[in-house]
């Protein structure tokens, strides 16, 4: 059971990688984001919980089983797990605007980077928990830019692009 939650956490080897590798594992949400576009908002939120809770056992035993080290950089299963909920409600798949989606992923990266408050905190908190809630906070943050920028900028200044 640890080494396949090790095997999820690094992101079935993405978090190895020797360069950036939380953006390089962040690429896994990716395809999540595709799987929960076509459902419904309360869906989407209901899965986006779903992920975010199951990530803290994972990264929880990763993390015992990798040595200990406080959000080792190997563990990237916070950063594809909690992607979704930065395009919860984004109707980039409906629309065909495929840009949201890049979009959304650098908005998340940056927001992940930036841990804005509360996030850089509640990193400290221990295990996983702490490994997931910083992800999770900066994910919501992230959501509510990609939402102003898609929803409101973009119709005011480029109504070619809107949905």
């Amino acid at each position: 059971m640890r080494k396949i939650a090790v095997w999820i956490a690094t992101g079935f080897g993405l978090g190895y990688s020797p360069v950036a590798s939380g953006t390089v594992g962040a690429l896994l949400g990716l395809p999540l984001a595709w799987l929960l576009a076509s459902q419904s908002i309360a869906v989407q939120i209901g899965l986006a919980l779903l992920l975010t809770l199951i990530c803290i056992p994972i990264c929880t035993l990763a993390e015992r089983e990798l040595g200990g080290r406080k959000d080792d950089g190997r563990i990237v299963a916070d950063e594809y797990l909690t992607f979704p909920i930065c395009v919860i409600g984004l109707p980039w798949l409906e629309s065909g605007n495929w840009w949201m989606l890049g979009l959304a992923f650098v908005v998340n990266r940056i927001m992940d980077i930036l841990k804005p408050f509360p996030a850089y905190r509640l990193q400290s908190l221990p295990a996983g928990l702490g490994i997931t809630i910083d992800d999770a906070i900066s994910s919501l943050y992230a959501l509510g830019i990609n939402w102003l920028i898609c929803g409101y900028l973009v119709q005011q200044l480029f109504p070619r692009l809107a949905y």
